[in-house]
């Protein structure tokens, strides 16, 4: 599973449209509104390396109203979910 990172600027007027349409794109999994710099965060998981191209240049980049778009990819993933999971090797869940 490849994971990229996607912050996007967007026409101030449309971004809950264009958001939404982001979030309807196949291998994009999640689509937050956030603060700062940019309009919103667009999390992409794919399969393959190739498909980074064909969602994000491809598809993202396409939308109406996406003025520019940052790509991030993640070299691995953590969660708590993980860690947990990691430190509790070999030891016996507590009561």
């Amino acid at each position: 599973m490849v994971t990229a990172i996607v912050h996007i600027n967007a026409e101030v007027d449309r971004i809950p449209e264009v958001a939404q349409t982001i979030a309807e794109i196949d291998g994009v999994s999640e689509v937050y509104s956030i603060t700062g710099e940019y309009d919103l965060l667009a999390m992409v998981r794919v399969a393959a390396y190739e498909e980074i191209a064909e969602v994000i240049p491809g598809r993202i980049n396409k939308v109406a109203g996406v003025l520019h778009t940052e790509t991030h990819i993640a070299f691995r993933t953590y969660s708590k979910h993980d860690l947990d999971a990691a430190f509790s090797i070999g030891f016996p869940e507590a009561d």
